[in-house]
């Protein structure tokens, strides 16, 4: 997903478009993989001296409830990244800068894992390790 699509997801669905959230979004958008709510607070407290974490933090939430963003979480902290647009797959995710892979297979299609009595609704697949770059630093 571009910003563009992302703002209008977000105007769509009834919440206000304000400069903050249209921020929040390009800054996301110009990232190579996940961020930190640390990572968006940093940069935004740039322009808006005064804000809190709760308020970055809130608005990422929201928007990852609606599918314009996506939350992976690991060493204890939440991070995020700008939905992806194309066909189902999972990522490789670099531990060190948060840069994504895409799988171009996904390992759901190998077995039922819940049998008959269970319903699965959604899975998630992800692969953590680091890019060429951040090994080598």
């Amino acid at each position: 997903m571009d910003a563009q699509k992302a703002i209008n997801t977000l105007k769509e669905r009834g919440y206000k478009y304000t400069d903050k959230r249209k921020e929040i979004i390009e800054f996301l958008d110009e990232q190579k993989g996940y961020v930190s709510a640390k990572q968006v607070l940093m940069f935004m407290q740039e322009q808006y001296d005064g804000l809190s974490f709760d308020t970055v933090y809130r608005n990422l939430s929201l928007f990852a409830d609606l599918g314009i963003l996506e939350a992976s979480e690991w060493e204890g902290e939440k991070r995020f990244r700008l939905s992806c647009e194309e066909d189902h797959h999972h990522h490789m995710i670099c531990l060190r800068c948060g840069k994504t892979k895409h799988i171009p297979v996904c390992p759901m299609e190998h077995f039922h894992a819940g049998g008959d009595d269970f319903k699965i609704t959604s899975h998630k697949f992800e692969i953590f390790g680091y890019c060429t770059p951040c090994q080598h630093s």
